[in-house]
């Protein structure tokens, strides 16, 4: 992976002149490295890594599991694109395994989700099942420790 995009990923929030002292390069290097990966779409966006509790984000995630018949002439990609068009869905992914599609979903609550899967997903032609699994608590987010998973003590003995 290109080293300045590797930089990004770890840490977005990085300025040109710091990439630029990083990697050996003009601060007008990266700037316009940066500028040409965000316009050919190697880079899709940019989002802070946030602890939900501590920001008062109620919100429930799921992670739903899909089985969706392939089409002639388009495998997979034509549903899966239809899938992750709708707002509720945060990431999409093409898997191996006992599934097809793993669907991250965020509602406001469980009934949220639970409409969202039965009149709009599981309703799609071409989805065969599903399976719903509601995320209960993160400990590590994209790569971040979550709820302050720093260093724990170690719980006391008692004879």
């Amino acid at each position: 992976m290109d080293p300045l995009i590797e930089l990004l990923r770890n840490n977005s929030n990085r300025s040109p002149k710091e990439i630029a002292l990083a990697l050996g390069l003009a601060e007008s290097e990266v700037t316009a490295r940066i500028a040409a990966a965000e316009a050919d779409g190697t880079i899709l966006g940019y989002s802070a890594v946030v602890d939900r509790l501590k920001a008062g984000d109620r919100r429930v995630t799921a992670l739903i599991e899909v089985r969706i018949s392939p089409e002639r002439d388009g495998g997979f990609d034509r549903l899966a694109r239809r899938i992750s068009k709708f707002d509720q869905v945060r990431d999409c992914f093409l898997m191996s395994g006992g599934y097809d599609l793993a669907v991250i979903v965020e509602g406001q609550d469980l009934l949220d989700v639970a409409t969202f899967v039965s009149e709009k997903l599981s309703t799609l032609g071409g989805v065969l099942s599903t399976a719903t699994r509601f995320e209960l608590k993160a400990y590590k987010e994209n790569g971040f420790l979550a709820n302050g998973g720093g260093d724990e003590e170690r719980l006391p003995v008692a004879p």
